[in-house]
């Protein structure tokens, strides 16, 4: 498949099917997101990949939603916000390395025939109690992975023209 490809396969899954995701599956996904870039390569993030029911319990109760229940894996992404770079006039681009770093892990599942479902919407200190993360690690996003449910298909992707998110300046846009 072509990059595009790729990009066009890959969408919020939110119906799993129960069978596991093979380990050598997920070391590719995870080799990833290590290729990932981030700011002057200090690569601020730690991946906590829970596939033991116990622990994906106590994960989800941060994200106490049905569809959750049903992926084989959850790949806690975390960011360290003593290790990233930070810009002169105080940006901190720790979430931006971790999430350049989950989209490649995204990307990749879906290069595999895998799903994912980017969440955000969690409760990150109850997370951070589940997993007993240290002090220096921030719960950035959770990534449900799986296979794709029987009947599952990519839907029609709703996105915005390029016209409305690109403007030129030095090249004519035609």
């Amino acid at each position: 498949m072509t990059f595009n490809e790729i990009a066009q396969k890959r969408y919020s899954l939110r119906n799993f099917d129960k069978r596991p995701v093979e380990k050598e599956k997920l070391m590719q996904i995870l080799e990833a997101a290590r290729l990932a870039p981030s700011a002057v390569n200090f690569q601020p993030y730690h991946f906590i990949v829970a596939t033991e029911e116990e622990v994906k319990k106590r994960i989800i109760e941060s994200y106490p939603r049905e569809w959750i229940n049903n992926a084989p894996v959850i790949i806690v992404a975390c960011g360290d916000h003593s290790a990233s770079w930070k810009r002169k006039d105080g940006k901190d681009h720790c979430d931006v390395d971790v999430a350049i770093a989950v989209e490649h892990l995204a990307l990749a599942a879906a290069d595999l025939g895998l799903g994912t479902c980017w969440v955000c919407a969690f409760d990150a200190e109850k997370c951070h109690e589940a997993l007993n993360l240290p002090d220096n690690l921030e719960v950035v996003a959770l990534l449900p992975l799986g296979y794709p449910a029987e009947g599952s298909t990519v839907p029609e992707k709703r996105r915005k023209s390029l016209d409305e998110i690109v403007s030129w300046n030095g090249y004519d846009s035609k």
